[in-house]
């Protein structure tokens, strides 16, 4: 069982930054994937970043030069850096783990960007 808890969720206006972070209750050392997803309200829940273990992050077009995805093993954290945001980056933002061939959800936190 994991259990993931995001926050840094908010209301920043347009061409600002926020950073997101996800807790995880278990050693992320064992985690090879994790990534963030968002869903904004009647879209499809869509990836926004992944990392691997001691790799570098993959993003979806929409957020390449703008996001950046890291994450601290040592802690248990996974984070989001999202700089420039647009109102059509506003969404409920989860953190995925898959462990043990079984995803993972936090309860996810919003972003909400002003133009």
């Amino acid at each position: 069982q994991v259990r993931l808890v995001e926050s840094g969720g908010g209301l920043v206006q347009a061409g600002g930054s926020l950073r997101l972070s996800c807790a995880a209750s278990i050693s992320i050392f064992s985690i090879r994937t994790m990534g963030w997803y968002r869903q904004a309200p009647g879209k499809q829940r869509e990836l926004v970043a992944s990392i691997v273990s001691h790799g570098t992050g993959n993003y979806a077009d929409s957020v390449k030069g703008r996001f950046t995805i890291s994450r601290d093993n040592a802690k248990n954290m996974v984070y989001l850096q999202m700089s420039s945001l647009k109102p059509e980056d506003s969404a409920v933002y989860y953190c995925k783990a898959v462990y043990s061939s079984i995803d993972y959800w936090g309860q996810g936190t919003q972003v909400t960007v002003s133009s």
